[in-house]
């Protein structure tokens, strides 16, 4: 690995070693592998048990005017198990809210919090739900679950009556963080991040430039992932990088 940038080794804050366990929360199926595919791939790799959470069904996640909600709904998830099998992860969760409909509420908060003391992470990533101009509301109330689901989970008396026992992760990953504080190398992973955002085909208009449609769009985003990696990676002196705000909860 290429050491670090000084400013990041004067923080104290260099990359994690692969923990036991992750749990990565996305809104939506594919935020997880543009947010942390790389990390989460490479983790995998190293025998960390990854775990992905999704918190929408992903039914509004067409252009087609003639679209099926229910259908995109059934297409995403498929194309997110196959993601996830990319990505090397054990398993993948839904919390089953309607796309483009998540608020963030109480009960959001505690059945975050329920997921999280079930798995029982050593790190949990999800959205920054702080990141300046974020449009998306989902990723936003996503986020802000997570990071409240996080606080709730570790402290005994927040809900109760869930019967689970009390669980605080070693580290909080917030990916597209508004200030990044951490910095993780994907130079060996990137392969497997575009592999498994090119299994979501029915994102191809949307997200990937029509990535499916033909080798040369498939290179060419490929290309762009890989340019944004070492772009990221550049601060901290690394070939390509994913970056996050990190809080110790």
């Amino acid at each position: 690995m290429t050491d670090l940038h000084p400013d990041l080794r004067a923080a104290g804050l260099p990359p994690l070693d692969p923990p036991p366990s992750a749990l990565a929360v996305g809104a939506h199926p594919d935020d997880v592998e543009f947010g942390a595919g790389g990390t989460l791939a490479r983790w995998a790799a190293a025998g960390t048990r990854v775990t992905l959470l999704v918190v929408t069904d992903g039914s509004k996640g067409s252009w087609d005017p003639d679209a099926d909600p229910a259908a995109v709904a059934a297409r995403r998830t498929a194309e997110q198990q196959a993601a996830a099998a990319e990505l090397g992860a054990a398993e993948v969760l839904h919390a089953g809210h309607v796309d483009g409909e998540l608020e963030y509420s109480m009960a959001l908060r505690g059945q975050v919090c329920e997921f999280i003391r079930k798995v029982r992470p050593a790190v949990v990533l999800s959205h920054d739900p702080w990141q300046r101009y974020q449009l998306h509301p989902d990723h936003r109330a996503t986020g802000l679950a997570v990071v409240d689901g996080v606080v709730a989970a570790r402290d005994h008396l927040f809900f109760p009556d869930q019967g689970l026992a009390a669980h605080r992760p070693t580290a909080l990953l917030l990916w597209s963080p508004d200030e990044a504080n951490h910095w993780e190398d994907v130079s060996g992973s990137l392969d497997r991040k575009v592999a498994a955002l090119l299994c979501h085909t029915s994102q191809g208009t949307t997200t990937m430039g029509g990535a499916p449609d033909g080798e040369a769009a498939r290179r060419s985003f490929a290309t762009r992932i890989e340019n944004r990696a070492a772009e990221v990676g550049r601060i901290a002196g690394l070939a390509a990088a994913e970056a996050f705000r990190r809080i110790t909860p």
